[in-house]
């Protein structure tokens, strides 16, 4: 029986993913970089290669595209700490098997092995080089979420294809981010990219806005308009708020996605649609269809392929880094210096359920820009929505006192001194479930373990290798706990 080969520099994910498959009597060679895997594949391929993607010397990619030139059918996972939709398309792109992102369940680790040692899998296609995503979409589209990583995998194998999409998910998700992503990172990326939001524009309009007219259509049509099929061409149309269309026009579309064709408003000769439709919409469709409002046949030609965009508070491991962006752009189009935000402010932030989701925290990011009064942005400086549950806990918990209640005596240094580490987390939680604080548990757990990766680093002199083995921990862990604590400055 061939070997599964795992490639990873972190010993401790070698060591784990080889004890897993020798429970299930899958033997095992593992490489701690990718030169050493491809010395070993001149003897011949293995059943299954798992190699980390962010590796020194040669990366897991140029590793993935190595043994795919010789050896196309071998079935390569690929799994990496930065779980981001670049890394998740092109390694689709250049023939991965699957997908893996850290940290992993162990279990879900070894049946995925064990389904690629059975399979076969397709050899890449070729793909156009694709332009670099701006730094707002580059950020939005990195998470390590789990639902989110299911969008990236649905993005990576549907790449090569013209098939239609329906992006679900409440409003102010990013539905539009993710149109352009399968735009961007799909065979027609060359192609425009034009956008129509069917509850923008009236109903009289809108026909002519999606189909074009010829001259003298209608009063005030004094020459001919191409409409955004043709405006589109060759390229996607990205459909939002779908659920809105009107019942009389959704027939028309049907007709273009049935027939492939279309006439301008006016018009007497058909028009070929080549175009990708990505349509989106946060209506349930389902429940319009049972209401009379939606038609039946156009969503099921709608409903191709389905992505769900979870909400912000399914993601808030994302929040952290979104943060970072969106003050650091507000800073920039007034001319001011970004706020920095103190490990409570931002705790706040992240228990926060954002009901507006990703629109909503860019304007909360707006808001601390021009209001807060400081550099530094502390709970009391966030916005009264974020506020609102904790009014009054600084005299919960002990901050402030009511004029006709005596002060409690401050405790002197050389008492706190005495007491330990344990006893003052005792206190401290106290305090927070005295103000009604919510997520103590996260929030304590955050707080913890920025407060002991900084002194390991801040020890080790910034060398993240050493602070990992310090703390006892993999490297590729200590980055990932990093950028999640919002200390991704390092290196």
């Amino acid at each position: 029986m061939k070997p599964v080969w795992i490639v990873d520099d972190d010993q401790s994910i070698r060591w784990v993913l080889e004890k897993a498959l020798a429970r299930v009597d899958l033997p095992v060679e593992c490489f701690s970089c990718a030169a050493d895997a491809l010395e070993a594949l001149e003897a011949g391929p293995p059943a299954v290669l798992v190699t980390d993607i962010r590796m020194p010397g040669m990366d897991g990619l140029d590793l993935l595209q190595r043994v795919k030139d010789e050896y196309p059918e071998l079935p390569v996972i690929v799994m990496t700490a930065f779980t981001d939709l670049n890394s998740t398309v092109a390694a689709f792109q250049k023939g991965a098997f699957d997908y893996l992102p850290k940290p992993f369940d162990v279990n879900a680790a070894v049946s995925l092995i064990q389904r690629a040692g059975q399979r076969e899998t397709a050899a890449p296609c070729a793909t156009p080089e694709k332009a670099r995503e701006p730094e707002a979409g580059r950020v939005m589209m990195q998470s390590s979420a789990p639902a989110m990583q299911e969008v990236f995998r649905a993005i990576g194998r549907l790449a090569s294809s013209n098939i239609t999409v329906l992006i679900t998910g409440e409003s102010g998700t990013g539905k539009e981010l993710i149109a352009r992503a399968l735009h961007q990172h799909g065979s027609r990326a060359d192609g425009p990219f034009v956008a129509l939001n069917a509850a923008a524009i009236p109903k009289d309009l809108l026909e002519a806005e999606l189909f074009g007219h010829e001259r003298g259509a209608f009063t005030g049509a004094t020459q001919q308009r191409r409409g955004r099929f043709e405006e589109a061409r060759g390229g996607t149309l990205f459909l939002d708020e779908i659920g809105d269309m009107p019942f009389d026009l959704q027939t028309r579309l049907l007709r273009v996605l049935a027939e492939g064709s279309f006439y301008r408003v006016g018009g007497s000769q058909a028009i070929h649609a080549d175009v990708r439709i990505v349509a989106a919409t946060h209506q349930p469709l389902e429940q319009r269809v049972t209401e009379g409002r939606f038609r039946e046949d156009l969503f099921h030609r709608l409903n191709v392929i389905r992505l769900r965009l979870p909400p912000l508070r399914e993601r808030k491991e994302d929040i952290p880094a979104l943060v970072r962006l969106f003050l650091r752009n507000s800073a920039d189009s007034l001319g001011v210096a970004a706020r920095q935000l103190t490990p409570a402010a931002m705790d706040a932030l992240i228990a926060f359920d954002y009901p507006g989701n990703i629109r909503q925290l860019e304007n909360f990011c707006q808001w601390l820009t021009v209001m807060s009064s400081s550099q530094r942005v502390e709970v009391k400086d966030l916005p009264p929505e974020v506020t609102a549950g904790a009014e009054g806990d600084a005299s919960a918990g002990g901050r402030a006192t009511d004029p006709g209640t005596p002060a409690e005596p401050a405790e002197t240094p050389s008492a706190a001194a005495e007491a330990g580490w344990e006893e003052k987390l005792g206190r401290e939680v106290l305090e927070r479930l005295a103000r009604n604080e919510p997520a103590i548990m996260a929030s304590l757990t955050r707080d913890f373990e920025r407060a002991l990766i900084s002194a390991a680093l801040s020890h080790c002199r910034g060398r993240r290798m050493e602070a990992a083995q310090r703390l006892g921990m993999g490297r590729n862990t200590l980055t990932r706990k990093c950028v999640e604590l919002g200390m991704d400055g390092g290196n």
